[in-house]
């Protein structure tokens, strides 16, 4: 199939006085472009290539005509590493059915690094509607990504605790708040259970606080990796924790509440010649009608309270 002709590289084009060709009106705004934009034939031949592409790719536009985008020398691949040239090309599909298609996806640079770039596809026809081709603009997201990185950095100093990597206070009060305002709105049944470990005190005094920082950390694994989707777990303060559980009953809480002993109760710190169990004393209940985020709260420490005054490792609901 012959080449599909471009109005702005054959038909807008000016031959000056002395012979040259100078660009078309319509060239000259691509090119001043930031974004890349080149188009390719319904056989995937490239038949444009603006200066934003080859600034964004390294690749000049004597280097890019005439080949296909399927020679995959750009290398796009998705957030999961797929390689689109191959299975899955935004262009490719755009070819077949004239939709529009976006898409944000990694380009190699002609040196070798990767740019992640955020692309738009459009067909272009002929006169009777005849997909001929299509057109590709892709921009540099570099910064927005740097953005993004540094946004979630930022989120994890706010709201993740330093020493165990879980939730912190200020997040889980949030997550209380918010599962308030679902239980008011939608009627969602949602539980608290306020944990706290047993006899912390006599390890950090007996063994050190490199062993008590070492007991939350094996807590907190336990048990973050045994909840279900869904589920909030936060460091309170201290060596307390508080859980947060969704569309949970009183039969589903006081279960889930008891597991969450249990497995605490058969995880342990290893020592010289020896080991640390850990337990916990907990407190569960269920939001109620009136209900704000304190006084849920309180009413979970009280219940945890009553746990330890009745001989510690054992899960009080109310």
């Amino acid at each position: 199939m012959s080449d599909f002709p471009v109005s702005i590289t054959t038909q807008d084009s000016v031959i000056s006085s002395s012979g040259e060709q100078v660009p078309s009106f319509y060239e000259s705004l691509l090119d001043s472009l930031f974004d890349g934009v080149y188009f390719v034939n319904s056989e995937r031949k490239i038949q444009y290539w603006n200066k934003g592409a080859e600034n964004l790719t390294g690749y000049p536009a004597s280097e890019a005509l005439g080949r296909h985008c399927f020679d995959n020398f750009l290398v796009h691949v998705n957030d999961e590493g797929c390689t689109l040239c191959l299975d899955g090309c935004p262009l490719t599909s755009t070819l077949s059915d004239g939709k529009l298609r976006v898409a944000e996806v990694f380009l190699r640079h002609k040196l070798g690094h990767r740019i992640p770039v955020f692309i738009r596809v459009a067909p272009i026809n002929d006169a009777s509607g005849k997909i001929i081709g299509a057109v590709e603009v892709f921009s540099d997201v570099s910064l927005k990504k740097n953005i993004e990185r540094r946004v979630g950095e930022l989120e994890s100093l706010v709201f993740l605790d330093a020493l165990t990597g879980v939730p912190n206070r200020r997040y889980t009060e949030l997550k209380v708040r918010q599962a308030i305002q679902e239980f008011e709105q939608f009627g969602r049944k949602i539980g608290l259970l306020m944990l706290d470990v047993d006899h912390f005190k006599v390890v950090n005094d007996t063994y050190g606080h490199e062993v008590g920082d070492q007991a939350l950390k094996a807590l907190c694994n336990t048990l973050i990796n045994n909840l279900r989707a869904g589920d909030i777990f936060g460091r309170w303060g201290g060596e307390e924790f508080l859980v947060i559980i969704y569309d949970a009953g009183p039969d589903e809480l006081e279960t889930f509440a008891e597991r969450c002993r249990i497995l605490t109760e058969e995880t342990s710190i290893p020592l010289k010649g020896s080991k640390l169990q850990i337990q916990i004393s907990v407190g569960a209940t269920l939001l109620k009608s009136g209900d704000t985020d304190m006084s849920v709260i309180n009413r979970a420490d009280a219940l945890m309270y009553k746990s330890k005054v009745a001989g510690r490792n054992r899960v009080t609901v109310g």
